[in-house]
């Protein structure tokens, strides 16, 4: 066993937690909801200061990861993205291109898993709904709320399954 593997994890959502995506949810306000443009403005994002720091920090004494609703296909420049703005090094969970089930149902599914053989510190994450599931899931939560909300993300995240 690694060292790596005997810390807790820390698991960090990337989208108005780490991640501001205000510049880029015009695409979501239209009609029909342009999801290639929305994802291909990712690389632009601003990091959220309050996000960044609670990574760095957590990284002191945890191993962080990263649980995103992003399809898979976007993983390259998920990656280019978390380097080019000094985070941690950690393993990137996305969701399969083509799952739309809601987000809070795809994080609790891999946070559980992760817990099954380590112990999850702690889940940083915007989303309420994700968030309320996982404290009656046992999972201690930190709500980022330090992004502006959007109602365009939350219906995308809830009822499309696309992010």
């Amino acid at each position: 066993m690694t060292d790596s593997s005997r810390r807790p994890l820390a698991v960090f959502d990337l989208d108005n937690t780490l991640a501001d995506t205000a510049h880029r949810q015009r695409f979501l306000e239209r009609k029909p909801r342009d999801w290639d443009a929305f994802f291909a403005a990712a690389p632009q994002d601003p990091p959220l200061a309050e996000g960044i720091a609670l990574a760095l920090e957590s990284a002191r004494e945890c191993e962080v990861v990263y649980l995103t609703g992003r399809p898979e296909r976007c993983r390259r420049d998920t990656r280019e993205w978390l380097d080019r703005h000094g985070l941690p090094e950690g393993r990137v969970y996305m969701r399969r291109d083509g799952d739309r089930r809601p987000a809070r149902r795809t994080k609790l599914e891999i946070l559980r898993r992760l817990g099954e053989d380590r112990e999850v510190r702690v889940l940083v994450d915007d989303d309420q709904l994700v968030c309320d599931d996982a404290e009656a899931a046992g999972f201690t939560v930190v709500r980022a709320r330090w992004a502006d909300p959007s109602a365009a993300l939350r219906v995308a995240q809830e009822r499309e399954g696309r992010t």
